[in-house]
């Protein structure tokens, strides 16, 4: 099983319990379009620290990093977006609200996962900086690309710490700047596992950590 299913089946069987059903069926949706690239970059941190690690202890950190990802990133498409704006109260507008609270089940549940963890106060600190990137967007005069990709630096970041302290080591100064470097070099939608955390990224990584991490595949 490669990583990028590790951190799907994760993060969707963290989601197993929510009610009612056309709600977890719209978490569902958006777990299986995802890009795994930030759960699969916590297991990749972690086994470049502790190349022998069992995987399926991971698994709670991992989902925990994705899930966040994606409730704040669906909370900035709506944000951005105004789903709300020129419709009545229809289905598309059900859809929208169904969508907000979505989202906020994403984090919540992700909070949950890594409360007990290192990285949970960072997790925090990940959602109040959304919160602030996200009002000076709104009032104008920053550079909008730039608080935008905030979110996919902090949640990189996040991802490394949350690995590494999983297997109890600090994760190297070195590490956590090359995982921010990295998550801002692309434009747009977050890629795949495979694109985002390349062959070359991993043997980076590996340098980085003086370890050897295996390269991934997105499902």
């Amino acid at each position: 099983m490669d990583d990028a299913v590790r951190a799907r089946n994760a993060a969707r069987e963290a989601l197993s319990d929510i009610e009612p059903v056309r709600l977890r069926e719209v978490l569902d949706d958006r777990i299986a379009d995802a890009s795994m690239t930030p759960g699969v970059l916590t297991l990749l941190s972690a086994r470049a620290l502790s190349p022998d690690v069992d995987l399926d202890t991971l698994h709670g950190c991992a989902a925990g990093v994705q899930l966040i990802y994606e409730g704040l990133r669906l909370t900035r498409t709506l944000a951005h977006e105004e789903p709300w704006a020129d419709v009545a109260a229809t289905e598309a507008d059900i859809d929208a609200d169904l969508d907000v609270v979505a989202a906020d089940v994403l984090v919540a549940r992700g909070f949950y996962l890594l409360a007990r963890t290192e990285a949970g106060d960072r997790a925090v600190e990940v959602v109040r900086a959304f919160g602030r990137d996200q009002t000076r967007r709104e009032e104008g005069g920053a550079d909008v690309e730039t608080l935008d990709r905030n979110l996919e630096a902090d949640v990189f970041e996040l991802a490394v710490l949350a690995g590494t302290t999983a297997v109890d080591e600090e994760p190297p100064e070195e590490l956590l700047s090359y995982a921010c470097t990295l998550a801002r070099e692309y434009e747009g939608d977050m890629p795949p596992a495979r694109q985002a955390l390349s062959e070359t990224t991993t043997d980076h990584i590996a340098t980085l950590t003086g370890g050897r991490v295996p390269s991934t595949t997105d499902s």
